[in-house]
């Protein structure tokens, strides 16, 4: 199977990468089948061949995480939601729920309580 993956290059700490098709089983910075473009993380810069990534794609080769997000910015692919972001957003959700429950229960407990001390106080004072 062909994959869309990045190939590290440049110098250490100060690593560019270039985005190849090659084997799925070929190591990351093995000889490529064909160089498609170019991405430097620390200054975001990215070069894409936009005509031979819509040949690979079409021919069926998958794209690595890193690289699909890099093509969805530069807008080759459409984005897509993954199965894990949606239950992992759902999840958040139910979290925050249950937190702003809580926090509104400590507050009607701790409202109550002043109100008794109130009520007592005022019995003291009637006495």
């Amino acid at each position: 199977m062909i994959k869309l993956r990045l190939k590290r290059f440049g110098k250490k700490r100060e690593a560019s990468f270039r985005l190849v098709a090659c084997n799925s089983t070929s190591r990351r910075d093995g000889r490529p089948l064909q160089e498609l473009g170019f991405y430097n993380p620390r200054t975001k810069e990215t070069r894409l061949d936009t005509e031979a990534l819509r040949t690979r794609l079409s021919q069926g080769a998958q794209p690595t995480d890193a690289v699909r997000a890099l093509l969805e910015k530069g807008g080759l692919l459409e984005k897509r939601v993954r199965p894990a972001e949606v239950i992992g957003k759902a999840n958040q959700e139910k979290a925050r729920k249950l937190a702003a429950k809580k926090v509104q229960a400590e507050q009607k407990e701790k409202k109550e309580s002043t109100d008794a001390s109130d009520d007592s106080a005022v019995d003291t004072q009637e006495s």
